[in-house]
């Protein structure tokens, strides 16, 4: 386990969401805050705004990748494909370890907003068992690679 695998999980553990764990251990590499990091990602946790699309360590890592190789003002258009390449390559490899960037599917089907299913969303553990231990852990890991 990465050191960033590590911090990762130890956000979530702290109650921070899947997008704020992976895009803070990053987000502050590129001269971000802390603070701003958690903030900014907040609203991508539970698949955005708990809403179950994409998962939020999936666009925690998105918004890492875009620090890194995103278009800002005045650079190339070049810039923007290049991100786009990497969120290819990053949900090919998250997709091909876990069949769906999607979170309810990734949470087998389990609808966060129902009270009986949010019950066995905790009663499976799967916060800790999938969530962390491996969606917010590949997720961190495919970036640290492709940041490289």
């Amino acid at each position: 386990m990465t050191d960033k695998i590590a911090k990762a999980v130890e956000y979530h553990q702290a109650k921070f969401n899947c997008s704020q764990s992976v895009f803070t251990v990053f987000g502050t590499d590129f001269g971000l805050s802390e603070e701003d990091c958690l903030k900014v990602s907040c609203a991508f946790g539970g698949g955005m705004g708990r809403c179950q699309y994409v998962c939020g360590a999936v666009t925690g890592a998105l918004m890492a990748l875009g620090l890194k190789y995103g278009k800002g003002a005045g650079d190339p258009e070049e810039k923007k494909l290049i991100t786009y390449a990497k969120t290819r390559e990053f949900f090919d490899k998250f997709t091909g370890l876990h069949g769906s960037l999607n979170c309810r599917e990734l949470l087998h089907g389990l609808d966060l907003n129902d009270p009986d299913d949010y019950a066995k969303v905790r009663e499976m553990d799967l916060f800790n068992t999938l969530c962390e231990k491996s969606y917010i852990a590949d997720a961190v890991s495919i970036t640290e690679d492709l940041l490289k």
